[in-house]
C-alpha cells in the first residue's frame, strides 16, 4: 500500500466515523422531536382539535427551507424531508383520536 492509499484509507475512516455519529445525531434528534409531537397529539386529541394544521403546517416548510439554504442543502430536499415527518405526525395524531 502507498502513502497515498494509506492517506486515503484513513482519511476515508474518518469521513465514515464522522457520518455514523452524525446519523446516530439524527436519529436520537428524530426520537426526541416525535415525543414533543406525541405530547402535541395527546393535548389536541385531549381537546378534540384536528389533527394537522395546514397554516403551521406551510410555515415550518417555509421556515425549513430557509434555513436549508443557509445552511447549503437544497431547499427541495428539505421541503420532501419535512412533508414526510408531517405526514407520519399527522398518521400518529388521528390514530391517537380514533
Amino acid at each position: 500500500m502507498t502513502d497515498d492509499t494509506a492517506r486515503a484509507a484513513e482519511l476515508l475512516r474518518d469521513h465514515r466515523d464522522s457520518i455514523d455519529r452524525l446519523d446516530a445525531i439524527l436519529v436520537y434528534t428524530l426520537a426526541e422531536r416525535f415525543k414533543r409531537t406525541q405530547a402535541v397529539g395527546r393535548l389536541k386529541a385531549a381537546h378534540d382539535l384536528p389533527p394537522s394544521d395546514p397554516a403551521r403546517e406551510a410555515q415550518q416548510i417555509e421556515r425549513l427551507e430557509a434555513l436549508a439554504r443557509e445552511a447549503d442543502l437544497d431547499p427541495e430536499f428539505a421541503r420532501k424531508f419535512l412533508a414526510f415527518i408531517i405526514s407520519e405526525v399527522i398518521r400518529h395524531h388521528e390514530r391517537m383520536q380514533g
